[in-house]
Parts: structure tokens; C-alpha cells; sequence
């Protein structure tokens, strides 16, 4: 096991039998007593190349051993074999012929961090979002049926991704529809059960096995003319399971239920497997794996070590020389931190105050309320749905709540916002976090659309602040409006804005002019100011900064539209439907005739690299923007002279 962060390693560890693996089916041809030394090569080799990337590794090293066993016994990809979120499947694209591309992982032009249908024939399904494994799986195994394919297909979801409705929603109907299919309940938390042991594992191979389950469904059969007794031996081998196994509670769902058994233990992996591959109907498989799994510091904070940052090779110590009137330019703060502190801060002030999260708490910056307002504060899991509603009800009461949840995850609520909380005009502040392009996470994890979602639901207030200060007021300027309230702010660390500590509330619906030019406006809504300001300099334009989405500030666009040749709006939001699209619509109400440009995301998804790749690659950096509004003047000259 390696101890400490500076032991992974920087220099390709030797790998010989991983090496020979370039396809599962390469897999399939060592025998099982190998099959041990395969996963201590793959983990090293998996702290190896994310220590070249960076990415999540975590899960990843504690899916190892269960990853061989899977690829071992199944016909991938003939076989389906669905990872729910992706974050457990760096082992997976290692065995499936990505083994030399992972050290790229996560950048452009790279591997995608998640399974991706584009990428591998093995990426089975594409996933970010959690708790679709079960429903996707099941989806494969009805249509495999109906296209008369012998196939087996397999579900692989942690217990963190187990929480979401969703996933009980697919095991319901799983069940409902006897399909043949496997659920791997990868357990890495200890959250559902303690109870690995010895009784456990051997009452896990009997259940798991041909003769134990062909005793079981002939013995159906037989008493089926006689519904007392069907019924009490019904009873009295789900008691006998209880005693010994947490899954009764899927067995109520209509699962065989086998487990739970050891995760990182390979020759009864494949043994439970092999046995399972033979029956048919919904099978629940539950394992326990330790997260981290080899990896010392990983093991002993799994969510600390969710993720890995790059490591960067040590350079030489260099002497440092001594200036006399340096300045010490302190650190940029993140919008999380921004969030968090402005939270703790309410809480002090407000009793009402109740802040909710969908499993989002270090992310989201929650850590510190957590624990100083524990009444006040709930973890609903992932259950996004949950939480909106969750926040209604304590409106309902009186109370202030407030949800931190991620742009993208807020979309799995939106009936929920829609209906039980805009339809009531209910008193929610909704602090919605990876607004924007997130960087290396890809599409899926990208708030591309909460703008132009929010923007159609009546009784919204919708602000987009454009830096660290503007976010820490907003928050409070929503807290105190009566109503729903949204603000959305980007992932990472803003331009270095002062923090103002008095908290003082906005004037609802009013932007402000930060720079004065002529010719061209910049209409800016949201964190790209700065780029803004910048191609601003260079065109001699003027430049405001909206803040308000909804109220539109109408006053200050008329003007604006009135004493210039040309608006340009500006968002980290897709163009249909967004904030320039609302700038759009008012001019057209009005009667107002004047040109104008929308610059945001465009119709497409974009794909993962660093932000500031990302906004290149789109013409949304300065030089993009400077280039795009130039294009348009040059048009509009030509287009006058062409009239004249």
C-alpha cells in the first residue's frame, strides 16, 4: 500500500501483465490465480496516470478488483456492462484499450472523464449524472429480449448513487418486468451494511448458486397449489436472509438478493459471478469495497481524496531573493467559499435560515455551516427532487431555506421548482454553483441552460453576479426578496474582487455602466466581465453589467439601444433562449430598431479541457469577443455603404 501523497509514483510503474491486456478478451485467457497480481499492476498503474491528469481516482482504485472479476466473466461488450456516474470506471477504460491514453485523461482533445458511447464500444451507456445505471440497464436487457439476443447485461451503482429516486424508480419496475438482469451494489461507504464475515460470505455462495436457486424456483412451483404454505416459506427464507444480509428490502422489490460479500476478494468475485451469470430474472449482487482502496490517505479520507489534482514533478529549491517593496497579493477566493461564508454569516443573523444540499455539501462549500448549524442543515443525498420540494414545505412553515445545488443537478428538479415552489410563489433561495463551462468535467457537468430554464417560470428573480463581492450581495439581496429567488455563479476563483463583510441589498432589476464608449454596447450578464472590460478597451465600447436577469433592467437597455450603433450581449449561457434573448424580446416589444449581437454558448455541447480552453475554443476570451464584435461592425459599414 503506498502511505503517503508524495509515493505515487511519477515514473511509469513496470506493469508486465497489464501490459499484455489490451482487450478484455486478452483478460479472459489468464487463469484466475493471476488474476490478483493484474490488480495490484492496475492500481498502480491507475495512481500512475492520474497523477499525470489529475481526475477521480478514489472510487476508481476501490472498483479494481471488481472491475477484473466483471471483464472476466462477462462477454464485454457482446455483454452490457453500465458504470453509473463514471467516477468507478477509470479501471474499466484502463482494461478496454485506453490504457496508454489515461495519463491524457480529462484534457482536450483527451479521454472524457466519464463513459462516453463515442469513445469505446465498451462504453456501454454515457454518463456524469448519477443513479441512470439500473434504468439504462434495464433498458437493455427489455431490448434485448424483444430483439431476441442472448445477452447479459449488468448495472454497477454505488450506494451514494443507491439515495436517488431514480434508482429505486428502475428497481421497482425492474422487478415488474422479471427481466434478466444483474445490479452490482458497490458498497464503498459502509452506509447500508457492517456485516462482511464469514456466515455472510457462505450464506452468499449457497443462495448465488445453480443447485441452491434451481431447489428455490422448482420448489415454487410445487407450492404453488398450496398458497399457506408458498407463503410461509416465503417468509422464512426472507427471515433467514435478514439475519444475516441487509437486502431484504430488495427482495420486497422482487430481487434475488446475494450478499453482501468482499469486494476486493477476486477468485469469490469471479466464483459468485460465474454462478450468477447462469439464473435468470433481477439480481441484486451487493459488495463492499473500501474507497481508496491501496492508497493510504485515500482510504483514510475518501472524500477528501474524491478527486486528484495533477502532481507536478519537484523542481529545484531556488534561492529567493529578497525584494524590498514587495507586495503580497493574496489569494483568490473561490465562488463556493464566496457561498459558504456568506451562509454562515446569514445564519447568524437570520434564525429562519435552513440550508439543504443534494449530496453537494464540500463542493458546494457547506462544510463550515454544517457543522456550526447542524439543526439547520440537510444532506438529502441525491435526491434533487427531494430537496426542492423539501425547501417548499419549510417555506410553507415560515422559514428561509436555502438550496445549494449545481446548475446541472437542478435540472433533474425542474418540475419541482416549477410546481412546488414558483407555481406558490414560495420564499426559496436557490444558490446555484458550476454555472457556465466547469472545465475538465466535461458537458454533463456544465450549467449551460439554467439561465434560458429559469428565465420562461413567472415569479422568478434571477441575478448573475459578475464577481465575488456582487455574488455575496446577491445572495443576500435573494434572501430578504419574498419569493423565489436564484443566484448562479461560475466554479473556481473570481477575478479578485474586494469582499465588502456589511452585507447590503441590490436595487431589484437595476444594472450599472462600468465603462463609457461609443458605437458599441456590451450588455454583460454574469463572470465575464473582465473579458468584456478588455475587448471594451480595445473597441472603444461601452460596457454594463446587468446583474439582474429577470427583472430585466429595461431602462438602461433602452438607453443604451438609444445612444449606440450596435448592442452586444454577453452570457456563459446557451444563446436560445438566455438572458440576450430576453434583451431581444423587450427591444421587439417596444418598437425599439437597433442592431444587435448575442454572444454565448452556442447550440451544441462542448466538450471537456480547462475553462479557459473551453472559452477560447468558443470565441468567448477577450480575443474572441474583440474579433466576433469587429466582424459585426465591418458588416454593418458594409452594409451602409452598400445602401448608400
Amino acid at each position: 500500500m503506498l502511505k503517503t501523497f508524495n509515493d505515487i509514483p511519477l515514473i511509469r510503474p513496470e506493469t508486465p501483465l497489464l501490459d499484455s491486456i489490451d482487450h478484455p478478451f486478452h483478460l479472459r485467457e489468464l487463469d484466475v490465480e493471476q488474476l490478483p497480481e493484474l490488480a495490484d499492476e492496475l492500481r498502480a498503474y491507475l495512481l500512475y496516470s492520474v497523477g499525470k491528469s489529475g481526475g477521480h481516482f478514489g472510487a476508481g482504485l476501490g472498483t479494481v478488483e471488481l472491475t477484473i472479476a466483471l471483464h472476466y466473466v462477462f462477454n464485454t461488450p457482446h455483454d452490457r456492462l453500465v458504470w453509473d456516474v463514471g467516477h468507478q470506471a477509470y479501471p474499466h477504460k484502463i482494461l478496454t484499450g485506453r490504457r496508454e491514453l489515461m495519463p491524457q485523461i480529462r484534457q482536450a482533445n483527451g479521454l472524457s472523464a466519464f463513459p462516453k458511447r463515442e469513445e469505446s464500444e465498451y462504453d456501454t451507456f454515457g454518463v456524469g449524472h448519477s443513479s441512470t445505471s439500473i434504468s439504462a440497464a434495464l433498458g437493455m436487457a427489455l431490448g434485448a429480449a424483444m430483439n431476441g439476443e442472448k445477452r447479459e447485461v449488468v448495472a454497477v451503482i454505488g450506494d451514494g448513487a443507491m439515495t436517488a429516486g431514480m434508482a429505486f424508480e428502475a428497481l421497482n419496475h425492474a422487478a415488474h418486468t422479471n427481466a434478466n438482469m444483474l445490479v452490482v451494489l458497490n458498497d464503498n461507504n459502509m452506509s447500508i451494511s457492517h456485516n462482511v464475515g464469514g456466515l455472510a460470505t457462505y450464506f452468499s455462495k449457497i443462495w448465488s448458486s445453480r443447485f441452491y436457486n434451481s431447489i428455490r424456483e422448482g420448489g415454487k412451483k410445487v407450492l404453488r397449489s398450496i398458497p399457506s404454505a408458498a407463503s410461509f416459506v416465503r417468509k422464512t427464507e426472507e427471515h433467514l436472509k435478514a439475519m444475516v444480509a441487509p437486502g431484504i428490502v430488495f427482495e420486497e422489490l422482487g430481487f434475488n438478493y446475494i450478499g453482501p460479500i468482499d469486494g476486493h476478494n477476486l477468485p469469490l468475485l469471479v466464483q459468485t459471478l460465474s454462478n450468477l451469470k447462469q439464473l435468470d430474472g433481477p439480481i441484486l449482487l451487493h459488495t463492499i469495497t473500501r474507497k481508496g482502496k491501496g492508497f493510504g490517505p485515500a482510504e483514510a479520507d475518501p472524500v477528501g481524496y474524491h478527486a486528484l489534482n495533477k502532481i507536478e514533478p519537484k523542481s529545484k529549491p531556488q534561492v529567493a531573493v529578497a525584494k524590498p517593496s514587495a507586495v503580497v497579493t493574496p489569494p483568490k477566493v473561490k465562488y463556493q467559499q464566496v457561498f459558504g461564508d456568506w451562509l454562515c454569516d446569514m445564519a447568524e443573523k437570520d434564525f429562519r435560515l435552513v440550508g439543504i444540499t443534494p449530496a453537494m455539501c464540500e463542493g458546494s462549500g457547506m462544510v463550515e455551516f454544517s457543522k456550526t448549524y447542524a439543526d439547520r442543515y440537510h444532506d438529502v443525498a441525491i435526491a434533487e427532487q427531494h430537496a426542492v420540494t423539501l425547501a417548499a414545505g419549510l417555506a410553507c412553515e415560515g422559514l428561509k431555506p436555502v438550496v445549494a445545488i449545481y446548475s446541472t443537478f437542478l435540472q433533474r428538479a425542474y418540475d419541482q421548482l416549477i410546481h412546488d415552489v414558483a407555481l406558490q410563489n414560495l420564499d426559496v433561495l436557490f444558490g446555484i454553483d458550476r454555472a457556465g463551462l466547469v472545465g475538465e468535467d466535461g458537458p454533463s457537468h456544465a450549467g449551460s441552460f439554467d439561465l434560458t430554464y429559469l428565465r420562461c417560470i413567472p415569479n422568478m428573480l434571477i441575478m448573475a453576479p459578475s464577481d465575488e463581492n456582487e455574488t455575496r450581495q446577491m445572495l443576500y439581496t435573494g434572501f430578504i426578496h419574498q419569493g423565489p429567488a436564484a443566484v448562479r455563479y461560475p466554479r473556481g476563483t473570481g477575478p479578485g474582487t474586494v469582499i465588502e463583510k456589511q452585507m447590503t441589498a441590490l436595487p431589484i432589476g437595476k444594472g450599472v455602466e462600468k465603462r463609457t464608449g461609443s458605437h458599441v454596447a456590451i450588455l454583460n450578464f454574469g463572470t465575464l466581465l473582465p473579458a468584456a472590460l478588455q475587448a471594451a478597451e480595445e473597441l472603444g465600447a461601452t460596457v454594463a453589467d446587468m446583474r439582474f436577469v429577470k427583472p430585466l433592467d429595461t431602462a438602461l437597455v433602452d438607453r443604451l439601444a438609444s445612444q449606440h450603433q450596435l448592442l452586444v450581449t454577453l452570457e456563459e449561457n446557451t444563446v436560445q433562449g438566455g438572458a440576450g434573448a430576453a434583451v431581444s424580446e423587450h427591444l421587439a416589444c417596444t418598437g425599439m430598431v437597433v442592431p444587435i449581437m448575442h454572444l454565448g454558448l452556442p447550440d451544441q455541447f462542448v466538450d471537456h479541457g480547462s475553462h479557459s480552453q473551453q472559452l477560447a475554443a468558443i470565441g468567448l476570451n477577450a480575443e474572441g469577443i474583440t474579433r466576433a464584435i469587429q466582424h459585426r461592425l465591418d458588416e454593418l459599414k458594409g452594409t451602409q455603404g452598400a445602401v448608400s
